[in-house]
């Protein structure tokens, strides 16, 4: 394999998880990334075994353990009652099934593990302040224009640079992201501020008319992670770091359980986020003869499937073996786009799906939902048991 200089536009999950496959490959890597400082905003992230893969490949097993929360089950619940209407088991049972946890992590806590394994493979291999605003593609590779004036040179662009990117938009053209009728809040309440009994080792996905909820533990269940959807007629913004007002918050979810309502009632005032869910179309060509796409920039998904950070994860680690089994730049691009489209635009699709059904008009329906779908075995089938790093690749 021709070891190649590859440029990386992003040093979000999913571009760092690429600079490690990549780095770890023996490949040469720069990371470009606008903000002036490393950091990363949110809260909690699940990790099924499909993405947990990639992780354990460079390196991250022992160290994610430490800051990881195992669940034990999926349970679905109704909003006001709480009665589980179904569930699935996780646990051992995922790991078993599937060859790697079920993990739920604090987004911040994963990026500095990325942010360490980068800098362990290259030191000086990620550019903070350096927003990448256009490329140039010629014989034999690309060079990428940043906003500071400066320019780098390299074999291959990888556009890691999420939703609103800047080497999509150059690439495909500019594509109109439609408003889903969804907004979404989003806080943490530590569990000392909260009941000793407070909810069991699972994973809650409480659902209502034109709403639902989910919760879950972080940081080995030193944090509730709570991120609840309501449908709006009136926008907010399209940022995830938005505050609003913890009386609409609380005024969202009037009516809910017990269990909902002593976690809004804990959250700190000022820390109540807020924003607007917008999706694109799935799309099946993002590459160019050697400029591609990553993560949200090729596909951004609604967080119902719980698969966004998941599917970066998928693609870092497959278009590392693409660039391995292919001849050169060009054929590699093809192949790593010809390996994702299909399974991305399935979860994009089957995410917004799940609105449908989490957001069902009444109680009665939802029970004829569930009555007629087997969460567990649908999502162990196909979601799951994909493992980026053993699946054959479609040439």
């Amino acid at each position: 394999m021709k070891k190649r200089k590859i440029l990386i536009a992003g040093g979000g999950i999913g571009g760092l998880a690429a600079a490690g496959c990549l780095l770890k490959a023996g490949h040469d890597v720069e990371v470009f990334e606008q903000a002036g400082e490393l950091s990363e905003v949110g809260a909690g992230i699940q990790f099924s075994a499909n993405a947990v893969h990639v992780l354990h490949h460079l390196g991250l097993g022992g160290q994610l353990e430490k800051i990881a929360f195992r669940p034990q089950a999926y349970k679905f619940r109704l909003h006001d009652t709480g009665e589980v209407i179904q569930s699935f088991p996780i646990a051992a049972q995922h790991e078993k099934s599937h060859g790697a946890p079920y993990l739920q992590v604090h987004r911040a806590d994963v990026y500095n593990l990325l942010i360490d394994r980068v800098r362990a493979f290259k030191d000086n291999a990620i550019h903070i302040d350096h927003k990448v605003i256009g490329f140039e593609e010629h014989d034999g590779g690309v060079e990428i224009r940043c906003a500071d004036g400066s320019t780098a040179e390299g074999d291959m662009l990888i556009g890691a640079d999420g939703i609103k990117s800047t080497v999509r938009e150059q690439l495909i053209g500019p594509v109109a992201a439609d408003y889903t009728g969804d907004v979404a809040w989003r806080i943490t309440v530590p569990m000392n501020l909260l009941p000793g009994n407070y909810m069991d080792h699972a994973i809650s996905v409480w659902m209502a008319p034109k709403s639902h909820a989910v919760v879950y533990y972080l940081r080995g269940g030193a944090l509730a992670n709570f991120v609840g959807i309501v449908e709006a007629d009136d926008p907010p913004a399209e940022s995830w770091t938005t505050r609003e007002s913890w009386n609409q918050l609380k005024a969202d979810f009037a009516g809910w359980h017990d269990r909902i309502q002593v976690l809004i009632d804990n959250a700190a005032r000022d820390e109540c986020y807020r924003w607007a869910l917008h999706i694109r179309k799935p799309i099946e060509r993002w590459s160019s003869a050697t400029v591609t796409l990553l993560g949200d920039a090729a596909h951004p998904t609604l967080p119902y499937l719980a698969q966004g950070a998941a599917m970066a994860l998928e693609d870092a680690a497959i278009i590392a073996r693409a660039l391995d089994q292919a001849g050169d730049v060009a054929a590699a691009l093809q192949l790593y786009e010809r390996n994702r489209a299909g399974r991305a635009a399935r979860i994009v699709t089957e995410s917004s799906a799940n609105r449908g059904v989490f957001h069902a008009r009444s109680v009665a329906e939802l029970r004829e939902v569930f009555r007629n779908r087997n969460m567990g075995r649908e999502r162990n089938g196909w979601l799951y048991s994909y493992n980026p790093l053993q699946v054959s690749l479609t040439k």
